[in-house]
């Protein structure tokens, strides 16, 4: 599942791609979307909550898409060759000099821009948001103090844009196993390292936890491999649905 900081730099392409642009194609393959032809709009903005996108069009609507599990927005030149198959697109939108290809979007809706905050409203606070609100993270987490904090982490109405990766971070970095109770940790530090880690990767690619690119993560998918504090194997194990990953010594609870 893309994390937050995933969604927020493909936001933050998009905008520099096709914001004061017109669309010269601009298709949604949808079942509920799929008779509506943009061609012709201006691209005012594209913003990103969490792991939500918005597209601002000059019609006074937006184009909300959610990444899901395999979701993406590519960008590419005027004939180049997409990068995955043309049966996966669920969006074209096409400019003089880019196309913006939304590849496995489960998730579009069209609704007037003023409703943005109608649809994210149900959402904890962005942790890339200027304006993120620590104090309200930290409550919303603290409200069932016996939830398991893997659980807690990946809620998107606790705080918004932690997927399964910085979940696995978190949690070793904060010495306890995904299964241990919110009750067993700082949740103000829980919070500032979900920011910290989130943070420290908006402005790239590459996902790295540890602050080395050679090994870029503590425990997440490093299965059998020796943990970078202790040297004990890393393990892995479905817990609700999802595979977690952690250091049996490093972690506890």
């Amino acid at each position: 599942m893309p994390e937050g900081d995933t969604v927020f730099l493909a936001g933050h392409r998009m905008h520099e791609a096709l914001a004061g642009k017109t669309l010269r194609r601009g298709e949604l393959r949808h079942p509920r979307l799929s008779t509506l032809d943009l061609a012709g709009l201006d691209v005012v903005a594209v913003r990103t909550y969490g792991k939500h996108m918005f597209t601002r069009f000059s019609d006074g609507n937006s184009l909300r898409s959610h990444f899901r599990m395999d979701g993406a927005w590519h960008l590419y030149r005027p004939g180049e060759r997409w990068r995955r198959p043309a049966h996966q697109a669920r969006a074209v939108l096409e400019v003089d000099d880019r196309q913006a290809i939304g590849f496995a979007l489960h998730d579009m809706e069209f609704v007037p821009t003023s409703r943005e905050d109608e649809l994210i409203s149900h959402l904890g606070p962005d942790l890339l948001s200027p304006d993120f609100d620590a104090a309200e993270a930290v409550r919303r987490l603290t409200e069932n103090p016996s939830r398991p904090i893997g659980l807690a982490l990946l809620d998107q109405r606790v705080m918004a844009g932690v997927g399964n990766l910085y979940r696995a971070e978190v949690c070793f970095l904060l010495g306890v196993l995904p299964t241990a109770p919110v009750s067993a940790v700082d949740p103000a530090r829980a919070v500032a390292l979900s920011r910290k880690l989130l943070q420290a990767n908006q402005w790239r690619p590459e996902q790295i936890t540890t602050g080395d690119r050679r090994v870029q993560h503590y425990v997440f998918e490093r299965t059998g491999k020796p943990c970078l504090r202790c040297g004990t194997r890393v393990r892995s194990g479905e817990f609700e649905t999802r595979f977690v990953y952690f250091c049996p010594k490093c972690q506890s609870g």
